[in-house]
């Protein structure tokens, strides 16, 4: 008999990690414990070596899909005389190391689920499990537990608590876990923030509305849509004009692959990145004139998925793709909150879609196109963001490099990693720079990161260049 402790670094938190271990862990009569903390996860399990030595091997060989280990510590200690096996509290006593999740699209069981009128969580537009959800838009602070991240304010029903407590249930420990009962909720409001329906309603007219060409500012995973009928020119110009975007080509959101082939030509590649589960955009061959109005004069489209439950929803409620592109006032961050939104973008759109769950940071829609066959990533954000990128080597000193003038990113680099934040943008307003900030702080917190050096562009009248040289002049 003997008792092996296993520390674990990776992405393990927040996919459904800790309930794999207690199932391989009981169907091996292998007694002990699993719990997460911020390092990642820490598992001890007692018993015969040649069970032991199957754990290891199922460990990796079974885990969830999408569960990623970078770093195994091993050691073998005497018996403890544990009794049963067990899922323990999570513990926040060591420095950040664990890998948070990006926010993943809507798995298929979840999305069954959605579409079913005899599932308790039928049309619900906020239905996610340990497979599928938002993480890195709702995580506040490590480890990854429901007090720390903004489902904190809602408390979950008898049943979603029993699906949250039963370690083989796929809901297991899924933090934003929630029904129609006890969750989040949808409502339609007018430009000055007047509730006009609510929930089931608020779909329904959502859906009438984009039929009657109406553009609609919707609340989504990391912030806002400006959305409307792809094929209606007159609201697609409409919107152009509003955002004071006159030829750049916007992101259109179709229903399924089925209906993008009506409209493009993906390649069989293109076709694997936009069904992939970070369901970005993803640039292919248009092959109709229909969707002039939203790629002016270009032979490639941007097309995308839904990745959400309410996205799903809408789209599966028309028969249309719909422009679906940042909400926001060009060079500006993209809005995330109620309030925000009835701000700054009332002047943009004629209606507003918006929810009640809180979004702890943006996170604009990630963009790809295939180059030399392969996939090449044009803008890292949502469904990537923030995993990290492993180095072939230790980092002597953390480091922080913070980016050019446009299209800008921020990174920050510790041991072995370097974690690049998701899309930022042009540093051509005041809000732009304070996004900037926050960002920098928002990453450095979660991590307690404080960079010993600093990269910056040598280019003298960058703002961030400038930022840089005041702000960390001494390093």
């Amino acid at each position: 008999m003997q008792r092996l402790r296993i520390n674990l670094n990776g992405t393990v938190q927040g996919v459904g990690f800790r309930p794999f271990v207690f199932r391989i862990a009981n169907e091996l009569s292998l007694s002990g414990f699993v719990l997460n903390d911020t390092t990642g996860v820490i598992i001890e399990v007692e018993g015969k070596k040649p069970s032991l030595d199957l754990f290891l091997k199922k460990l990796h060989t079974e885990k969830p899909p999408l569960a990623h280990i970078y770093y195994e510590e091993l050691e073998y200690l005497p018996p403890s005389g544990y009794n049963g096996f067990s899922i323990k509290e999570s513990s926040s006593e060591h420095p950040p190391e664990a890998f948070i999740l990006p926010d993943i699209a809507t798995c298929g069981e979840c999305e069954r689920e959605l579409l079913d009128p005899s599932d308790r969580r039928y049309r619900y537009p906020f239905i996610n499990c340990t497979n599928c959800g938002p993480r890195f838009t709702i995580i506040k602070k490590l480890p990854y537990d429901r007090p720390n991240t903004t489902m904190s304010g809602f408390i979950m029903c008898r049943d979603c608590k029993r699906e949250y407590n039963d370690p083989l249930n796929r809901r297991f420990h899924a933090q934003p876990n929630a029904c129609d009962l006890c969750g989040p909720e949808v409502f339609l409001a007018d430009r000055n923030g007047r509730v006009l329906s609510r929930k089931e309603s608020a779909l329904s007219d959502t859906a009438r509305l984009l039929s009657d060409g109406k553009i609609i500012a919707l609340k989504g995973i990391g912030g806002f849509h400006l959305i409307c009928n792809a094929l209606d020119e007159e609201a697609v110009n409409t919107l152009r004009q509003r955002k004071r975007r006159s030829q750049k080509p916007f992101a259109v959101m179709f229903r399924d692959l089925d209906m993008i082939r009506e409209y493009a030509e993906p390649t069989i590649l293109e076709e694997s990145m936009i069904m992939s589960p970070a369901r970005p955009i993803v640039l292919v061959k248009r092959k109709t004139t229909l969707l002039e109005a939203a790629s002016p004069g270009l032979k490639k489209i941007g097309v995308f998925l839904p990745y959400s439950p309410l996205h799903i929803l809408i789209l599966n409620s028309i028969d249309f793709p719909i422009v679906a592109t940042s909400g926001n006032i060009s060079d500006e961050p993209i809005v995330k909150e109620n309030d925000e939104g009835l701000e700054r973008l009332k002047g943009l759109t004629d209606l507003f879609l918006l929810h009640n769950r809180p979004i702890e940071r943006r996170c604009d829609d990630s963009v790809v196109k295939e180059v030399g066959g392969a996939p090449q990533i044009i803008r890292r954000s949502r469904g990537y963001v923030p995993l990290p990128i492993k180095l072939p080597f230790k980092l002597k000193r953390p480091v922080l490099a913070v980016g050019g003038h446009e299209k800008n990113t921020i990174s920050i680099g510790f041991d072995d990693r370097i974690i690049t934040s998701q899309h930022i943008g042009d540093m051509e307003t005041p809000e732009s720079i304070d996004n900037f900030e926050s960002i920098i702080e928002d990453l450095s917190s979660i991590y307690r990161f404080e960079p010993e050096i600093v990269i910056h562009d040598l280019h003298p009248d960058y703002i961030t260049t400038k930022w840089a040289r005041k702000r960390f002049h001494d390093k």
